[in-house]
């Protein structure tokens, strides 16, 4: 369990790191209940181990405090009560410190549970622990980038990372795949999410699909012609989402401090960069500009199949497939069964991963999913056809 052990200690680590460059008033607030606080997430990824692990695998494990059950469990029934998620943001007690402290006493119990143990089952659940926390990590970075955009002075986390700057420097061009039937999902080689189970084989038709990721400066043609005020582009949801919400731009563009569009990053708000990589973007979005390029968006089965021809990684990318099951895939027993299958109703799927994704943890098996209005994640668009 040498290596578990060590990966363990990187990733807790690597998660507090996250937390260095904020003030203490930066952990609580929630402006939309799509997100969570800094402190939420830090406490929430050491609950998953306690009440996981340490309550299950250590005898005589003596819990940190009551309390912590019920305010940092996210979705899982199975465990009992928990408190609602649009008021994660009024939980000012305990205080930073208090969670702190907590990931410090469960870190210590972990530490001592791993040296010398070969339970395979152990292995199994702390390494499903630490994915768990790594997509945390991730979604720390864009609920912290949502909670500093709301704030009218668009304050800085890191002057250094300018997030959305990335350029992909190739010539875009449609590459060709020959239809055929290709198999989709995990080998089991290495760790996987259950609902990539299911290995199975498809039919794909000829199709072409782009080397590259479709930047602002493309985006910004669709804006400047009207895209956004043209219903035939739009699917009918999308625009009345697009109408609803008075939507004019990807999130995080702006035109408030100058008159031209800048863009909120990480670093604070800087020029739109056209040769950037396109970010933050829905699904409705992406459809409708894809359509007013006389093209779609690859099928999640397409871009899997695909994969191995262009870079990915940058951008997790929209797909036209709705999040479902695989063929044979079961929910499992207890509370783990819930920490997908439950949500395979009126979700899109994504593929790859992103600037914000924590090292190690893509692969192009990978299905992240969401509702197709949501912008927030660091998402783009890769055209096909």
């Amino acid at each position: 369990m040498k290596n578990i052990a060590n990966l363990y200690k990187e990733t807790r680590q690597s998660t507090v790191d996250l937390s260095k460059p904020l003030q203490k008033e930066d952990f609580i607030p929630q402006p939309e209940n799509f997100v969570s606080p800094p402190k939420w997430h830090l406490a929430h990824s050491t609950w998953f181990f306690e009440e996981m692990i340490l309550k299950k695998f250590m005898p005589n494990y003596k819990i940190f405090d009551k309390d912590f059950s019920f305010l940092f469990n996210s979705y899982y029934q199975t465990i009992g009560k928990r408190s609602k998620r649009e008021h994660r943001g009024v939980i000012t007690r305990p205080n930073v410190d208090e969670v702190m402290a907590y990931r410090a006493y469960v870190d210590e119990n972990m530490n001592a549970l791993l040296y010398n143990n070969e339970d395979e089952n152990l292995a199994e659940l702390v390494t499903l622990g630490i994915n768990h926390e790594q997509q945390h990590q991730e979604l720390f970075i864009t609920d912290l980038k949502y909670i500093f955009y709301c704030n009218p002075i668009f304050p800085v986390y890191d002057r250094n990372r300018n997030d959305v700057n990335d350029v992909l420097g190739i010539d875009a061009k449609m590459v060709e795949v020959k239809e055929g039937i290709y198999e989709i999902g995990t080998n089991g080689n290495d760790f996987f999410f259950d609902n990539e189970q299911g290995r199975h084989k498809v039919f794909l038709h000829d199709f072409k699909i782009s080397n590259s990721l479709v930047t602002n400066g493309e985006y910004l043609e669709f804006i400047e012609v009207g895209g956004y005020n043209d219903f035939k582009f739009w699917l009918d949801e999308g625009w009345t989402w697009r109408q609803e919400n008075n939507i004019e731009a990807p999130l995080y563009w702006t035109k408030e401090k100058t008159g031209d569009w800048q863009i909120f990053t990480l670093a604070g708000l800087q020029p739109l960069n056209k040769d950037a990589i396109l970010s933050h973007i829905s699904y409705y979005e992406a459809s409708a500009f894809a359509t007013w390029k006389g093209m779609r968006l690859p099928t999640e089965f397409e871009w899997e199949a695909a994969s191995h021809l262009f870079d990915w990684g940058k951008r997790w990318e929209w797909t036209n497939s709705a999040y479902l099951p695989y063929p044979n895939f079961s929910i499992a027993e207890g509370a783990l069964g819930e920490y997908n299958g439950k949500f395979m109703i009126n979700q899109m799927v994504l593929r790859g991963a992103s600037v914000a994704t924590a090292p190690g943890h893509s692969r192009n098996t990978y299905r992240n999913f969401f509702h197709p209005h949501f912008q927030w994640q660091y998402s783009g668009i890769r055209l096909a056809k």
